[in-house]
């Protein structure tokens, strides 16, 4: 890049790279825990990382349930980052990752300045 951010690019961050991510595996799921949770499985060409595990919805039975769950948000972004209008499309689509070692801190479409950072957008929601 030459040095300046597009409008929805996000911002350097000290100790984070951005590279490029093929989904090898996306889930959308209820079993491990009760709750629906969603991971995407990302090879980044010999080594991976997992990026998701937000709390999407709380069932009925939980303390905690609402119905303004982000779970519509976190589904749409990625589908739309990836390019695809189902969620079974995911696998094998290339994206963007700004990531370290333990953390994914946002996916990006692959060619678009799209980018979708989860924890900022899940804050705003909060308002």
């Amino acid at each position: 890049m030459s040095g300046f951010l597009f409008m929805n690019q996000p911002k350097p961050i000290e100790g984070f790279e951005i590279i490029n991510a093929v989904i090898e595996r996306a889930d959308i799921s209820t079993e491990e825990r009760g709750f629906l949770y969603c991971w995407l499985h990302l090879d980044y060409g010999g080594t991976g990382q997992g990026f998701g595990g937000y709390t999407l919805y709380l069932p009925k039975t939980w303390t905690h349930h609402n119905m303004l769950s982000p779970a519509g948000h976190f589904i749409f972004r990625v589908m739309e980052i990836a390019g695809v209008t189902k969620w079974d499309q995911l696998k094998g689509k290339t994206i963007r990752v700004m990531h370290n070692n333990s953390t994914i801190h946002s996916i990006g479409h692959i060619v678009k300045n799209d980018w979708f950072c989860p924890k900022d957008d899940f804050e705003k929601m909060k308002g």
